[in-house]
């Protein structure tokens, strides 16, 4: 059988092998001969690692809504059915596209021509990394709540400063070049530690930098998912979702803004309800350390006085709350009387106080009709 010397045809030949005229620099010429074949292999393997991720992706999105369908059909779901088609047809048409592509890739992979950094590719290879330094889901399941606790406090600690940074980041291109510098970012504590971060600053008001920050925790999210989905490593996710991004495909688009807003959304409900937490805390904190010797809130016992004695703590005239209390049934005229005392309101007679027991107490309601036990104190709310 011939041998098929064509392939041989288009073969760029090494960049020290050409003659070159004196006055080039050509030790110069030929870094940057090298540095061009590099990058144009370089792009041509991004294409290729983007197309299969979105190859895979589409696989993914195809199985999910054919199961949907699937099962609204089972169930007679018409209006379900009618969504599910349509996209059906819309991932179909995607599928056309993602065909095209292939084999606009494959006729441009052909025409590449090889090169010394082709032919010399060693015949086998092998490269092993550990799944469970990629796999974020492997390192944590077996962990403990504390230990999961612990790990994000440390990473904070080690990684807090340029997770800020990258939460402010506006370009998705700086945003790439930044967790490509930083893959150790690509993970689920980043995602955590901006979220925080985005309650804390709708705490303090700071709505544009939270909207901002929260873009990020949404785009960390859409790298992580779509990582497990497509059993990759995150990492690995990184170009391809914000080569995604620079197409600006409408219907994408529509999605990831619908995504950031229910999360800036639910972030503004949580910061309220935290707000709300500490007011309630804040508020116990402060009855706690009004309530009266009896453990009663004198504000609580205030509201529930009737009109005549309030105003007699709103006068403070100690003469006319006796003669208020006089007016009183003894039984209701004590309810009201061991209320102020217990909350504070009212300071009975010191000495009948002294005794600290229930014949001195006692004493105390059984003159109250006589005005001979309350003192003449000071009564203050």
């Amino acid at each position: 059988m011939p041998i098929d010397y064509h392939k041989w045809d288009h073969i760029e030949v090494s960049d020290d092998e050409d003659d070159t005229h004196p006055n080039i620099d050509t030790p110069s010429l030929f870094r940057w001969r090298h540095q061009a074949r590099v990058e144009r292999m370089e792009k041509m393997q991004q294409s290729e690692q983007s197309f299969q991720f979105e190859w895979k992706e589409w696989e993914c999105d195809y199985r999910k809504v054919e199961q949907d369908l699937n099962e609204a059909k089972k169930a007679n779901d018409d209006d379900k059915i009618v969504q599910l088609e349509a996209k059906m047809n819309s991932l179909k048409e995607k599928k056309r596209d993602l065909d095209k592509r292939k084999e606009e890739l494959d006729t441009e992979k052909r025409k590449q021509p090889m090169n010394v950094d082709t032919l010399s590719k060693p015949g086998f290879t092998s490269s092993r990394v550990n799944k469970a330094t990629l796999d974020h889901e492997d390192r944590t399941k077996d962990m403990s709540e504390d230990e999961k606790a612990q790990r994000q406090i440390d990473f904070n600690k080690k990684s807090g400063a340029n997770i800020k940074e990258f939460g402010m980041m506006k370009k998705p291109a700086d945003s790439l070049a930044f967790l490509t510098k930083n893959p150790d970012l690509v993970c689920e504590e980043t995602a955590n530690y901006l979220t925080l971060w985005c309650i804390d600053l709708a705490l303090e008001e700071k709505f544009a930098l939270m909207e901002q920050v929260s873009n990020q925790v949404i785009s960390m999210q859409y790298i992580l998912t779509l990582g497990k989905e497509l059993k990759l490593d995150p990492r690995a996710a990184v170009r391809p979702f914000y080569d995604r991004q620079a197409k600006a495909n409408p219907e994408y688009m529509e999605v990831f803004n619908d995504e950031v807003n229910a999360f800036r959304g639910r972030i503004r409900k949580r910061a309220e309800e935290r707000l709300e937490e500490a007011m309630k805390e804040a508020e116990e904190e402060e009855r706690q350390k009004r309530l009266g010797p009896g453990g009663l809130d004198p504000v609580e016992v205030y509201e529930e006085l009737p009109a005549d004695l309030k105003q007699c703590f709103d006068t403070k005239d100690i003469q006319m709350l006796k003669d208020t209390f006089a007016k009183y049934e003894p039984a209701e005229a004590e309810m009201w009387l061991k209320k102020c005392v217990d909350s504070g309101l009212w300071v009975p007679d010191k000495n009948a106080a002294a005794k600290g027991d229930e014949e001195g107490e006692e004493q105390v309601y059984e003159n109250v009709d006589d005005h001979d036990s309350v003192s003449n104190g000071n009564g203050d709310t």
